[in-house]
């Protein structure tokens, strides 16, 4: 994909919508939909890296009540022309095909690769990437199954979804939520996934949602990582321009 010029790729992740609360996330919703109203004036792509929302679970005729703002935004903008592409996250790893279905964004489960004006960038949420992690490498594995999502859904969706919030905030095993400190440019887990990949292919770009903290770490020979942070305390987001990678703060 070339970038028109003038134009530009938006990154951002792990907005949490409805944690800890529905109405206590309605600010950051807001917030998240008045950054959407702004970028669209000049966004080729936007890319939203997972965890959009802290629980989401599609029944065959059921999808979780609230977030109409950044649903209803999201489907503007898919609307007018520009491609809007949503990497599940551990949050949202229930997602099947509303978002393609209903709102035309294209949805990935994994890591995928892009290239733009010839940088190559590989992307996703990071959930379970790199070593350490094992506990919930194991427990996405169950929750992934066939059988136990079709177990889950003969829940009545009023009890299914107030057990699934409780368990996102509460279970740290099950969220896969890591210790948000940083582990250092030797330790941090998708840092060291990036350079491993790097053994087998060129990538000017890792980009990853996942640990709530906007970060920068070179992992090669013109090869960098970014983590894009989160939309709950930091309202971080990635730009690219067509040559330049940056992190940004949303500052209204």
């Amino acid at each position: 994909m070339q970038i028109p010029q003038g134009k530009k790729i938006y990154f951002s992740s792990d907005n949490h919508l409805g944690a800890p609360t529905s109405e206590l996330s309605l600010p950051r919703e807001k917030k998240f939909v008045r950054w959407l109203d702004e970028i669209k004036e000049d966004a080729a792509a936007i890319f939203l890296l997972g965890d959009l929302f802290d629980f989401w679970f599609e029944y065959k005729t059921v999808v979780p009540k609230g977030f109409v703002r950044a649903l209803g935004k999201l489907a503007e903008i898919s609307d007018s022309g520009i491609p809007i592409y949503f990497f599940v996250g551990n949050h949202d790893l229930w997602m099947k095909d509303y978002f393609e279905t209903e709102l035309g964004i294209s949805t990935f489960r994994d890591v995928k690769e892009f290239t733009f004006n010839n940088k190559v960038f590989l992307i996703g949420h990071g959930d379970g990437k790199g070593p350490g992690d094992k506990g919930y490498k194991r427990m996405k594995k169950v929750f992934t199954n066939p059988v136990f999502k079709w177990l889950f859904r003969w829940f009545h969706p009023e009890m299914g979804m107030r057990l699934a919030q409780y368990l996102s905030v509460k279970n740290k095993l099950i969220s896969g939520d890591d210790d948000k400190k940083f582990l250092g440019e030797a330790n941090e887990w998708l840092a060291l996934y990036a350079k491993r990949k790097l053994e087998k292919k060129h990538y000017d770009y890792f980009v990853f949602g996942h640990r709530h903290l906007n970060m920068k770490i070179e992992v090669g020979e013109n090869a960098t990582y970014y983590n894009l942070g989160d939309w709950i305390t930091q309202y971080t987001y990635g730009v690219f321009d067509g040559s330049d990678f940056e992190l940004k703060t949303f500052e209204e």
